[in-house]
């Protein structure tokens, strides 16, 4: 297990606006801003909290409320726990695919200017892509379940928009029976690459036609229908990414696997190696040389590359598809488990009324710890600090003097 972590992200939030002077504006957008801010205030006493206490020894522990949002490094163990936990009754006794699908460079300057036309697009593409492929009888000739997952930045935090996509492989053919792929094979890359760049460009096309892109600064160049169509005359000419590593033959892995990517922000507060009021320096890996590498950026220039990734409010950036999709789930499920053998639709998870039983519980109750100095008795909450009312309208940098 490892220990806590040397820095946090919110120490370079917060070293990086007490350098600003007062009062100056440091670009960011609101929702730019109310992330960063969350991120400050996250375990600290302006979320409020509780008292602990031990009735054998009488220790005594202060824990701050969490912000809870969704790009915060020290907000996803707990929500990466209970999606996975829910997840259980949805793992097929099957092999698993994982597809990676990757917006070329030359476009994501549109995402970052219209995140949620772009991304939407993007993984909508993405799942009519792989259910076409799969439909086909030449390939599959059956219906795909699987859920995508976006994420938008590289090692080293630049922007670099990509879905990972976790497929059992096989599907649910029309007569009822189940249609596994070829041993060690799920379906053909470069026919998956093609069909995902055809769709994709003919997405933006009509983004475009329907005046639902923005385009300012340095895309200014393709507001014309003509310079905008030459970049996509551009995008079709070259090759895109897609990656697909072979099939894994064990299901009880599958959801240890997808917790690397279900809940992973741009960067854990593990990776930060050094931080000072000029620099920051963490870890990355380099894919090419399969190394461990570290990175040094001035503090202004980390803060910029983190917020890129921020993503609109309301956002749905983890999807299910196929027979995964929230409407008929369970009743699909059913009957792949039949196809099976499985009749038990529950066989590898918990059943859903037995999840919400638990998640019903006090939350006291299901996180007791035991006491840290003379680990006899678990900690009981003794007293709850209230949250002080935030102060509006909100002053930015919001950090103490």
């Amino acid at each position: 297990m490892r220990g806590r972590p040397r820095h946090e992200v919110a120490e370079i939030f917060e070293r990086y606006l007490r350098s600003q002077p007062q009062g100056i504006d440091v670009g960011w957008s609101w929702e730019k801003r109310a992330v960063a801010d969350r991120i400050l205030a996250c375990r600290t006493a302006r979320l409020g909290g509780h008292i602990d206490a031990c009735d054998e020894c009488g220790y005594t522990e202060i824990s701050y409320n969490s912000c809870r949002n969704r790009h915060c490094p020290k907000c996803q163990g707990s929500a990466q726990a209970e999606w996975l936990e829910a997840r259980q009754a949805d793992v097929l006794p099957v092999p698993y695919a994982h597809v990676v699908f990757t917006l070329p460079q030359m476009l994501a300057p549109l995402a970052l200017q219209n995140p949620k036309v772009v991304y939407d697009l993007l993984l909508r593409t993405v799942s009519h892509t792989l259910q076409d492929i799969a439909h086909n009888p030449k390939h599959l000739g059956a219906r795909l379940g699987f859920f995508a997952i976006l994420h938008t930045w590289g090692q080293t935090l630049i922007h670099h928009p990509h879905v990972h996509c976790v497929v059992p492989a096989g599907g649910l053919a029309e007569d009822g029976t189940w249609r596994p792929c070829r041993p060690g094979f799920f379906l053909p890359v470069r026919v998956l690459s093609r069909l995902f760049r055809g769709k994709f460009v003919a997405g933006l096309r009509s983004a475009f036609g329907e005046d639902r892109l923005e385009l300012h600064g340095t895309l200014t160049r393709y507001r014309s229908s003509s310079a905008f169509g030459s970049l996509l005359q551009e995008a079709l000419g070259t090759e895109w990414v897609v990656y697909a590593k072979p099939p894994f033959q064990a299901p009880q892995h599958v959801l240890k696997y997808l917790a690397r990517y279900t809940h992973r922000i741009a960067l854990s507060n593990h990776r930060l190696l050094a931080v000072d009021d000029q620099t920051v320096t963490f870890r990355y890996k380099d894919y090419r040389s399969r190394r461990a590498r570290s990175l040094s950026l001035p503090l202004g220039e980390f803060c910029r590359r983190f917020l890129l990734h921020v993503l609109p409010k309301g956002f749905v950036r983890i999807r299910y598809y196929g027979f995964l999709a929230h409407a008929g789930r369970t009743r699909l499920l059913a009957r792949c488990r039949l196809a099976l053998g499985q009749t038990d639709s529950h066989a590898h998870g918990q059943s859903q009324s037995d999840r919400a039983t638990e998640s019903s519980l006090d939350p006291l109750r299901r996180h007791t710890r035991l006491c840290a100095q003379c680990g006899k008795a678990p900690l009981r909450c003794v007293e709850v600090l209230a949250r002080p009312p935030p102060a509006l309208p909100l002053r930015w940098p919001h950090v103490a003097a």
